[in-house]
C-alpha cells in the first residue's frame, strides 16, 4: 500500500482536500445565490412599499402587494426625461449596488416608483460613517411634501447610526417636510445647527455623523431628482378663472362680475 506518513502523500491528501471543500462551497454559493438574491429583492421591495405608506406589509404577500399597487416604475435623466422603464410583472427594482453605480454614470437612469395612490418613491444611496446608507423617500402628489420614508444601512453602529432605520420617531419627522430649493435641499443637522425649518429634520442625538452623512445623501438625490420633480408636480387648480393678463387665479382674489356701484 502507500505510506500515508510520506510527504507526497500529505500533499496529494491536502490538495484533494481543498479542491472538494472549494467545489462544495462554490455548488452552495450557486445553489443558494438565487434565494439570496430573491430575499434582497424582497426586503428592497418591502422598503419602497414603506416609503408608500404600505408599512409592515407580510413576508409573503410582498411582491403581490407591489404589483397590486404600482402604476408605473419608470428611469429618469437628470433633466427628469423618461429614459426607460422597469418591469412590474417580474418586481424589477433597483437595488444598492445599481444605485451606486447612478452616482458616478454620466448619462444618469435614476428610478422612480409611482404608486396608484398617489405617492411617488424616489431612492438615495451615499456612504455612512461604516458602510453604505440608503433610503426610499414617498412624496405627496406636490413632489415636494414628504409622505413617508424609509432608511437602511450596512454597518451603522447599533443603537446608534443604525437608529436611522430602526428609530420610528426619526421617520416619522420626516413627514410634512418639504424639499427646499437652491444649495441645500434638505438637512438632518443637530437641532442647534439646522438652518431650515420645513427643509429638514432633527439628527438622532448620539448619532450626529450618520445622520450629517445621511442630511448630505438625501441633498445629492434632491438634486439628482430635481428636474423630473418640479416637471412633475400636480398643481392643483381650484375654481380658478383666467384674469385679464390671460393667467389663472383663485377665484376668490376676484370681485363677482355682478357687483352693482352703490
Amino acid at each position: 500500500g502507500m505510506n500515508t506518513n510520506s510527504n507526497t502523500y500529505t500533499v496529494i491528501y491536502s490538495i484533494i482536500l481543498v479542491v472538494v471543500v472549494a467545489a462544495v462551497l462554490a455548488f452552495a454559493a450557486m445553489f443558494l445565490k438565487p434565494a439570496q438574491d430573491a430575499n434582497v429583492k424582497k426586503d428592497t421591495i418591502g422598503q419602497i412599499l414603506t416609503a408608500a405608506t404600505f408599512a409592515n406589509v407580510e413576508d409573503a404577500a410582498i411582491l403581490d402587494t407591489y404589483k397590486a399597487e404600482i402604476e408605473s416604475a419608470i428611469l429618469v435623466n437628470l433633466e427628469g426625461e423618461k429614459v426607460g422603464e422597469l418591469n412590474i410583472e417580474e418586481c424589477e427594482v433597483y437595488g444598492t449596488s445599481d444605485l451606486k453605480k447612478q452616482i458616478a454614470a454620466e448619462q444618469k437612469a435614476l428610478p422612480v416608483y409611482i404608486f396608484k395612490n398617489g405617492v411617488t418613491v424616489v431612492p438615495c444611496y451615499g456612504a455612512g460613517l461604516w458602510g453604505p446608507i440608503w433610503g426610499y423617500i414617498g412624496f405627496e402628489k406636490d413632489l415636494k411634501t414628504i409622505k413617508a420614508v424609509r432608511f437602511g444601512h450596512k454597518g451603522e453602529t447599533p443603537g446608534l447610526g443604525a437608529k436611522i432605520a430602526d428609530e420610528p420617531s426619526f421617520a416619522e419627522s420626516f413627514v410634512a417636510k418639504t424639499v427646499g430649493e437652491g444649495e441645500l435641499l434638505f438637512e438632518v443637522a443637530k437641532p442647534a445647527n439646522r438652518q431650515t425649518e420645513n427643509n429638514g429634520v432633527d439628527a438622532i442625538s448620539g448619532a450626529t455623523i450618520t445622520c450629517q452623512a445621511l442630511g448630505k445623501t438625501l441633498n445629492q438625490w434632491f438634486g439628482f431628482y430635481q428636474s423630473y420633480l418640479t416637471k412633475n408636480a400636480a398643481v392643483e387648480v381650484v375654481d380658478a378663472v383666467i384674469n385679464e393678463t390671460g393667467e389663472l387665479e383663485p377665484a376668490e382674489n376676484v370681485e363677482p362680475a355682478n357687483t352693482v356701484e352703490e
